[in-house]
């Protein structure tokens, strides 16, 4: 890796700037390049999904009579309501919490990531703050969304916070994603270096955040309902954001309000299936040796609500909306694509082919070759709600700009030592696969960004690429399939352009996923 670097001059002067602008770029009718037309498109898509707004239309209080409203639930309110939460969006939630709740609200804490006080006073988002004198306590820890020990002590204060409650109180759970990471109370005698090793070792190897989760409930005091056991009598509202795909509570932030479903032996599973078993620790076989389907208490949490009050489905369905207002055709592809990030970069470079022939022809069909690998390919994905016929047909149908939207979470198996996320490694696959193939006279434009603005331990959200990146890289002495070996993406597009190419929002104060926009258009 120093060998690399030191032959990147670029990264010493490669300045940390917005997305705008790169090479002169094909401009629309509305005046904006295309490039600045995908950025624009994703803040859209972040501004939607702000916890605040979120957390109002979920929330409602009378102020005369004290009555919160949950949805259709009541609960009355007598200085008995107490505030915990965990995860990169809790921050602003909590303010938004606190400023509706006022002096109802007696005691609160919450576990943040670090630094992310000062960047939301640096980007001037006061709404994202709490005010002075806040009844909410503050920790911040979990440094590149990796549990550590400042994080164990918020969790330890949290935990704190529940077991005091009595039958008469309210806790309301704000829950976010990143909240695993945030909330970390290892089973004596796993440590947290433990529990940490042994997930960087599972994802590395390529689990999804479902297996991941599997484990860290397995090793933990407060996953997988041990919140909510830990607040029992106390009745428990949990209002979440979710950063998994298909909602599913027992699995953001790995459940703490919500009773663990797994057992011993999908732990076991999970690490016979990725080669880990025979190198478990000692302690961390003696806590899966003693734990029996449920580890923490009874299989129901009759005293807790789990309300889902923002998703990935949320965020794309204002993308469309601002697509359109743009002047393109847009339709939702999916919210769930998962799997391999090699194979995802695949299936948009086929769709962008297959779907780039049908708009320069109407009625045409790429290859029969190309079609039938992006089907195959797209069945191998096994994603639940992929819309890829009605896409086509929308591509097919269109008299101008079309723009296809997505969202979800690959995965990358780590190859090299490089830096970078999973928003870049995609996009620079992607700009790869769009390299390779015939286009004819299409422009063709992928964006994929995190919504929370950090894109693993870095400072963009994500990138956006075009056919021309390869050979446009090539004469700048950057070779993408070298970076690609390395896993090295955010170096890559830091020198390339000078970096014209990354998104860079700042932590955005949510977080519901990834989103990709393949944006098309005759020339």
């Amino acid at each position: 890796m120093a060998i690399v670097l030191q032959a990147l001059p670029c990264l010493a002067r490669a300045p940390l700037r917005p997305l705008l602008p790169g090479r002169p770029m094909v401009r629309l009718a509305s005046g904006m390049a295309l490039g600045e037309q995908a950025q624009h498109l994703f803040e859209s898509t972040v501004g939607a999904v702000l916890p605040g707004p979120m957390l109002h239309r979920a929330l409602s209080l009378d102020p005369s009579s004290g009555l919160l409203k949950v949805r259709d639930r009541s609960f009355q309110l007598r200085q008995n309501l107490y505030l915990v939460g965990f995860g990169k969006a809790v921050l602003g939630m909590a303010a938004a919490a606190e400023e509706l709740l006022g002096q109802h609200l007696v005691q609160g804490v919450i576990s943040v990531p670090k630094g992310i006080r000062a960047a939301m006073e640096r980007a001037g988002k006061q709404e994202m703050l709490l005010k002075p004198h806040s009844r909410v306590q503050v920790f911040e820890g979990a440094e590149d969304n990796l549990p550590d020990r400042d994080a164990l002590r918020a969790a330890l204060a949290i935990r704190q916070l529940a077991e005091g409650l009595t039958a008469d109180d309210l806790l309301l759970v704000l829950i976010s994603g990143g909240g695993s990471a945030l909330l970390p109370a290892p089973i004596p005698p796993v440590t947290l270096e433990e529990k940490q090793t042994l997930t960087k070792l599972l994802a590395a190897r390529g689990a999804n955040i479902q297996e991941l989760n599997t484990i860290r409930k397995a090793l933990s005091q407060l996953k997988g309902g041990g919140l909510a056991q830990a607040a029992y009598p106390a009745q428990v509202v949990s209002l979440i954001l979710s950063d998994v795909v298909g909602d599913p509570v027992e699995v953001i932030a790995s459940g703490p309000t919500v009773a663990s479903i797994h057992n011993v032996q999908d732990c076991l599973h999970i690490l016979n299936h990725y080669g880990l078993r025979a190198a478990l620790p000692r302690s961390v076989k003696t806590v899966l040796a003693r734990a029996d389907s449920d580890p923490h208490g009874p299989h129901t949490c009759g005293h807790v609500l789990n309300v889902i009050i923002g998703s990935n489905t949320l965020a794309l369905a204002e993308a469309q909306r601002q697509a359109e207002a743009l002047g393109y055709r847009a339709l939702v592809l999916s919210a769930a694509i998962q799997g391999d990030v090699k194979s995802v970069a695949r299936f948009y470079g086929l769709l962008a082919q297959v779907a780039g022939a049908q708009l320069t022809l109407p009625g045409t069909r790429a290859s029969v070759k190309e079609d039938e690998q992006l089907r195959e390919l797209a069945a191998e994905l096994q994603l639940p709600d992929l819309q890829l016929k009605e896409a086509l047909e929308t591509v097919a149908g269109a008299r101008g700009p079309v723009c296809l939207l997505a969202g979800g979470e690959p995965t990358v198996q780590l190859q090299g030592s490089g830096k970078g996320g999973r928003n870049q490694e995609l996009a620079l696959r992607v700009g790869a696969e769009l390299g390779q193939q015939p286009l004819g006279s299409v422009d063709v434009l992928f964006l994929s960004g995190g919504t929370d603005g950090q894109d693993g331990p870095t400072e963009a959200a994500g990138a956006w690429v075009v056919p021309e990146l390869a050979s446009q890289a090539a004469t700048e002495g950057l070779d993408v399939a070298t970076f690609l070996s390395h896993n090295d993406s955010h170096t890559f597009f830091r020198c390339f352009r000078g970096g014209a190419h990354l998104l860079h929002t700042g932590l955005t104060g949510t977080n519901v996923m990834d989103v990709h926009f393949l944006f098309l258009r005759l020339r």
